[in-house]
């Protein structure tokens, strides 16, 4: 058993089990191929709701599964803004 604060947890699963109701948020992440700081934004913006147990983000499968969701459903999309030459040049295609 771990010490937390005045509570004492017991680990039955190693972190990213998929036995249980809780996932590491970094494990979830990790299988999207996506950085840490995606997911401080997603959670800034309020995209993303997770649980902070003594320090340890965890994110619960319903949360998952509403973020996919949401997601197949466009409610995170944007415009996407190609990116400019420094200086503004024209590039080969004559695109700025």
């Amino acid at each position: 058993m771990r010490p937390c604060g005045r509570m004492k947890l017991q680990i039955v699963a190693p972190l990213g089990s998929t036995t249980g109701n809780l996932t590491a948020l970094n494990t979830w992440l990790s299988s999207l191929g996506v950085q840490p700081i995606t997911a401080w934004r997603w959670r800034r913006k309020g995209w993303l709701t997770v649980i902070n147990i003594c320090g340890r983000i965890y994110v619960s499968r319903e949360t998952i599964a509403d973020f996919e969701r949401r997601a197949a459903a466009g409610e995170f999309a944007q415009d996407h803004k190609a990116p400019r030459k420094a200086g503004g040049a024209l590039d080969k295609e004559g695109a700025q």
